[in-house]
């Protein structure tokens, strides 16, 4: 598929179509999809969200971030809209990302397993020393939105 696309900062970016462009992605299989209120609360407290819509205004991606704008970026979530991969979209996302959190900030991500390939692809580096919590609450338990 071709056509213009069009990337965007939108840190007021829609509930609906943040969760519809999970669903197209498939990352709703790996995020809270159904739970609207932790999905909200991950929108209104995410300080850096760059679109990509085509060129009839349908939302084709996203990069949903966290950034101090000098030090560090979170990508929390990429998605891209499975028909729509393979065409340099995500690579995109991360570039217009990482250039909006500024030049001294470092960009990071967790990857899914079946990105991992992807993200090596285009020249992002593995990094060994990454921590979790172990007694972190995962959203099928019944944790709040805070």
């Amino acid at each position: 598929m071709s056509g213009t696309l069009v990337y965007a900062i939108e840190n007021d970016l829609d509930t609906d179509e943040f969760v519809d462009v999970l669903i197209r992605s498939t990352l709703a299989e790996r995020r809270l999809a159904k739970e609207r209120a932790r999905i909200e609360t991950m929108l209104r407290n995410a300080n850096l969200i760059v679109t990509v819509r085509d060129c009839e205004g349908c939302l084709v991606g996203v990069s949903r971030c966290l950034t101090d704008f000098a030090f560090c970026c979170y990508c929390s979530d990429l998605a891209v809209d499975e028909s729509r991969q393979g065409e340099g979209v995500g690579r995109r996302l991360i570039e217009e990302s990482a250039r909006a959190a500024g030049p001294y900030a470092h960009f990071f991500l967790l990857s899914a397993p079946k990105a991992e390939g992807f993200y090596e692809r285009i020249g992002m580096v593995r990094h060994p020393a990454c921590f979790e919590r172990a007694d972190w609450k995962r959203f099928d338990d019944g944790a709040g939105a805070g």
